[in-house]
């Protein structure tokens, strides 16, 4: 939790050049995305992000301060968020939206394993991309790679496989929902549960409307804090597999729930009780509003600024055929629950 109020003494000397590079990116993000409000200010800093990463290759003393600012503020921006939902919406929500989750999540692993065995994919990098789709993209790739124990390429294949099509949907998702006329409600449960990274689905919910993003927000939250009993299961299966072989080579590796736990939920939790309980005044909610959008733009921005196209075309044809099959898995999934209960 101490990671979220780190002190800036912690931080200007390593990471100004990056923070400077990312807050002019998202300085150009915003005024575009006012003059344009269809596309939205998130687009567009993923977008000049990518753009100038690619072309212009920024030197490695950027780099420190792009991971700050794609990891560290974005989860500033989500807990600014917290204080504009009452608790009572954020618990309503995450408990209307765990019966879709359920099933994507089942869909995709599911898939991922038909998938993986009929491309002949690794089984280690078969479920990292499984766990990166089903659940919060590089996070949750993060928090399973001590259990697994995968080759470091396995781990950067699947990180550039999930994030390749996280840029695809924050583009897509919101031309296809309008195209389909989903209620702002309908696109938020959509794109909170069928899209892979948090930021991802801060970008793409706000592109379609303030309303799906919030709701896509708590939804895709609600989604993040699974990653615990994910990762139980597969430390039980691990060791399991290891004992049956008979070796302490492949043993699973140990975690801490303290370590893998998205802390910065609790805080945009905490944000939210103190506006139920009205000890945040009325008067500045639109400075909050404003700040959460600042904090947003500027975060993904960063995340653009982090996109290495090269190494995701490095990644082969079989990964990318797997994160593809399994993401339209998921995304249809959701699409046919929400249909069946009414929900778009």
């Amino acid at each position: 939790m101490n990671r979220l109020l780190l002190p800036a003494a912690a931080w200007t000397s390593r990471h100004h050049a990056g923070l400077l590079l990312t807050a002019g990116v998202a300085a150009v993000a915003l005024l575009l995305g006012h003059a344009l409000p269809l596309v939205g200010g998130p687009v567009f800093g993923i977008v000049l992000g990518i753009v100038l990463k690619n072309l212009l290759w920024p030197g490695s003393r950027f780099d420190a301060g792009i991971r700050f600012g794609g990891k560290q503020v974005l989860q500033w921006s989500i807990i600014a968020l917290g204080f504009g939902l009452s608790l009572d919406q954020v618990l309503k929500t995450g408990m209307e939206s765990l019966s879709v989750t359920l099933v994507t999540m089942s869909v995709a692993f599911l898939s991922a394993w038909l998938l993986g065995r009929w491309l002949r994919v690794e089984g280690k990098l078969t479920v990292l991309i499984g766990v990166g789709t089903a659940i919060c993209g590089g996070s949750a790739i993060a928090a399973v790679t001590p259990i697994l124990k995968p080759d470091d390429h396995d781990t950067a294949f699947s990180i550039s496989t999930i994030f390749l099509f996280n840029l695809v949907a924050v583009l897509l998702f919101p031309l296809l929902g309008h195209l389909m006329h989903m209620s702002d409600q309908g696109f938020g449960l959509w794109a909170g549960t069928a899209i892979n990274d948090t930021s991802s689905v801060v970008a793409a919910g706000y592109a379609y409307s303030d309303l799906a993003g919030g709701f896509a927000t708590i939804v895709k939250l609600t989604r993040s804090t699974l990653i615990i009993p994910v990762c139980l299961v597969l430390t039980v299966a691990m060791a399991a597999l290891a004992r049956r072989r008979s070796t302490t080579t492949d043993a699973a590796g140990s975690f801490r729930i303290g370590a893998i736990f998205p802390w910065f939920i609790l805080w945009f939790l905490v944000a939210s009780g103190l506006r139920t309980a009205g000890w945040v005044p009325d008067a500045s909610l639109p400075v909050l509003h404003t700040l959460a959008e600042v904090l947003i733009v500027f975060a993904l921005s960063a995340i653009g600024l982090s996109a290495n196209l090269r190494r995701m075309a490095a990644s082969g044809f079989r990964p990318i055929a797997l994160g593809l099959g399994v993401w339209v898995a998921v995304a249809t999934s959701s699409l046919v629950v929400q249909y069946f209960i009414g929900q778009l």
